[in-house]
């Protein structure tokens, strides 16, 4: 049946069910849970200790815990206990050491970063996790995270800089209304040092 005016036309029984089924397929994607990160249990060896999923799930909670800018409520004992028995790291006492020592401030984290990559990764994958921390390495490099701290930590010490330069000229600047009054100091007669010392007559007769 042709429609007539602007009404739309009716979808059949059959396309009116398809609609449905697809809405509701959309629906069910949007809540699968997304990706954790870059890495899967395939591309590592599992060790006497840990399982490959295990090792994945570390380095992606590492590039996680990076883009978050180090949120402190996502460095938890798990990540901690095994962060520090990576990259060369030592425990620093606890977690919360850890993190005074590695996360306070930008220089910290650009020299965290650092020392990741500075890091030969050492071992057998069968007993260590050197080949999650070379995946690690790789990441860290692909995403310029410390090109990009490094140019963040250069704005903040010209922001702390230019801080401190105008208070020092608060402090110091004199005031326009207050010019600097200094007298000129009088030339002396070039001659002057030259001429003779005269002597009193008394002296000028011995």
């Amino acid at each position: 049946m042709v429609p007539t005016g602007d009404r739309p036309p009716r979808l059949s029984h059959n396309k009116a069910n398809e609609k449905a089924s697809l809405a509701l397929a959309f629906r069910f994607v949007r809540r699968l849970p997304m990706p954790q990160g870059p890495f899967v249990a395939a591309q590592f060896v599992p060790t006497q200790w840990n399982t490959a999923e295990a090792k994945a799930k570390f380095g992606n909670t590492y590039l996680h815990f990076v883009d978050s800018e180090f949120q402190r409520s996502l460095f938890t004992k798990q990540f901690y206990n095994q962060l520090s028995n990576c990259f060369f790291h030592i425990a620093h006492c606890n977690v919360h050491g850890f993190y005074e020592v590695w996360f306070r401030t930008l220089a910290d984290r650009l020299r965290f970063l650092k020392h990741t990559l500075e890091f030969p990764c050492y071992g057998d994958p069968l007993y260590t996790f050197s080949d999650v921390e070379r995946e690690i390495q790789r990441e860290v490099r692909r995403r310029n995270y410390v090109e990009r701290y490094e140019i963040r930590a250069v704005e903040e010490r010209q922001a702390l800089e230019m801080a401190l330069l105008r208070q020092l000229e608060a402090k110091y600047k004199m005031p326009a209304s207050q010019p600097c009054n200094l007298s000129p100091v009088e030339p002396q007669p070039a001659n002057a040092a030259s001429e003779p010392a005269v002597l009193p007559v008394q002296a000028s007769l011995f």
